[in-house]
């Protein structure tokens, strides 16, 4: 394969990744506390002897936009909105801590405090679970309140606090589960800081506009890098056409 065939491939490549992302947030638009999806890439020279004239598109670690969405008042109990760059820990399938701006909790039949999209939250003695409760409170300070089955309503009792982190400065990114991972399966220590608004939700950053102009952006840059494909491929004809002339 020449070499402009082969970036023009590499290219299609890169923009087959965005349009994946790009439709990934478009289809996450109405979901609670979700952080747009951001593919970029690098260009890295393949080594070999004499001039590196050569570099393939490599995408980095997927990232998020980091931006807000918007706070809704909802007056559930169990809906917080986790304030600026505060995070919730949550237990990802593989039982490493993960971290979420998702604020949709639910308790299970047995008890297990569970975001919205199903995973353990965790407090800050490990993962939360509830005994049989008329009503369940969460403070500002992620403190947890509940009154059980039959007790008094006027005199709620503590369980313990959810285990809420800050990310500033620290390096995580966004895995396929779409939970927050640090580097090196590493944790985060609690944040004593960190701020709940109790009965409110924070909605999806996506902002549909702006993803499906991105959208048309990376079709039209496709089809560009598909004409230039063909382009190669009759450079690549018309010299071996040359080549094949008697001598």
């Amino acid at each position: 394969m020449d070499k402009l065939a082969y970036t023009t491939v590499n290219a299609m490549k890169s923009l087959m990744n965005r349009q994946t992302a790009i439709a990934n947030n478009m289809a996450n638009s109405e979901t609670v506390g979700f952080k747009a999806d951001m593919v970029s890439a690098k260009a890295q020279y393949l080594n070999g002897p004499g001039h590196n004239s050569r570099a393939m598109s490599v995408d980095r670690d997927m990232q998020a936009d980091m931006n807000g969405g918007v706070i809704t008042k909802t007056d559930r109990p169990l809906d917080i909105a986790l304030e600026g760059d505060a995070m919730l820990a949550v237990q990802a399938v593989d039982g490493k801590e993960a971290y979420t701006k998702r604020g949709d909790l639910q308790i299970s039949p047995s008890g297990a405090m569970l975001t919205g999209d199903g995973f353990p939250v965790l407090g800050e003695s490990g993962p939360v679970t509830l005994p049989p409760s008329e009503r369940v409170d969460i403070g500002s300070d992620g403190t947890i309140s509940y009154v059980p089955v039959g007790g008094d309503p006027t005199q709620p009792q503590q369980l313990g606090k959810l285990k809420l982190v800050s990310v500033t400065g620290s390096q995580i990114s966004k895995g396929a589960d779409t939970l927050f991972h640090v580097a090196d399966d590493g944790t985060l220590p609690v944040d004593e800081n960190a701020r709940v608004i109790s009965g409110a939700l924070e909605s999806s950053n996506v902002n549909m506009t702006s993803a499906l102009v991105d959208m048309i952006e990376t079709s039209r840059a496709w089809e560009t890098q598909a004409r230039l494909l063909k382009t190669a491929e009759e450079l690549d004809d018309g010299g071996a056409g040359i080549m094949s002339l008697p001598q």
